[in-house]
């Protein structure tokens, strides 16, 4: 990913809690039988904080032959997060260009397959405990042979990050009264724009004098 050092981010628990918070990710790799190319998959992930940079966890729909081609092989996992139009209107230098704010992880590492029922199982329950943890208990309760369908229809999987790259595109190239001004519009924008202005708050010094 093209990304200027201004814009890196490498501390391990920011990008740890960045994947979390946009755990929806895209898996690509090699496509599948005659299929030519790259393909990708998009898949809730659950992200454990193991090992040098993490691990990924998660199950494709048994019927979807990409984890067929990804076993094994080295995966590309991107986290896309919010993004943002900035208006040149918000810099205090005339000679300004729109562009675009946003956070985005990616992940690589080699895709091993969970195929036994008792890992799917907590593969599953790991998915809904970080996600709806109230319905946990009644998932266990449902019925045995329900549980042996559910399994059959999914393969699961495990990438232990090898490399990762984080780039948070938040105006920190601009000026410090640009830098204030783009997190005062964001702040009062859309639910994207407003998490930016969150994320400007954490990783950025706003009250840099210039």
């Amino acid at each position: 990913m093209y990304s200027p050092k201004f814009n890196q981010v490498h501390d391990r628990l920011i990008l740890l809690e960045a994947m979390r918070a946009y755990s929806f990710a895209t898996l690509f790799g090699p496509a599948s039988g005659e299929q030519a190319g790259a393909t990708a998959t998009h898949l809730p992930l659950i992200v454990k904080d193991a090992g040098d940079h993490g691990v990924l966890e998660g199950h494709f729909a048994k019927a979807n032959p990409h984890w067929q081609a990804l076993a094994g092989r080295e995966t590309l996992v991107v986290f896309a997060g919010p993004h943002s139009y900035v208006s040149p209107t918000l810099y205090t230098e005339p000679l300004s260009v729109p562009t675009w704010n946003y956070i985005a992880v990616h992940a690589r590492g080699t895709l091993s397959l969970v195929e036994d029922d008792a890992a799917k199982q907590a593969l599953l329950a790991d998915l809904i405990a970080a996600h709806e943890p109230s319905y946990l208990d009644h998932w266990r309760g449902l019925p045995e042979g329900f549980h042996r369908t559910m399994l059959a229809g999914i393969m699961g999987f495990r990438i232990p990050i090898a490399r990762i790259e984080g780039k948070f595109k938040l105006s920190q190239n601009r000026a410090p009264e640009e830098r204030r001004n783009v997190h005062a519009a964001q702040s009062a924008g859309s639910h994207d724009e407003q998490a930016l202005a969150r994320w400007m708050e954490r990783l950025l010094d706003l009250n840099q004098q210039s």
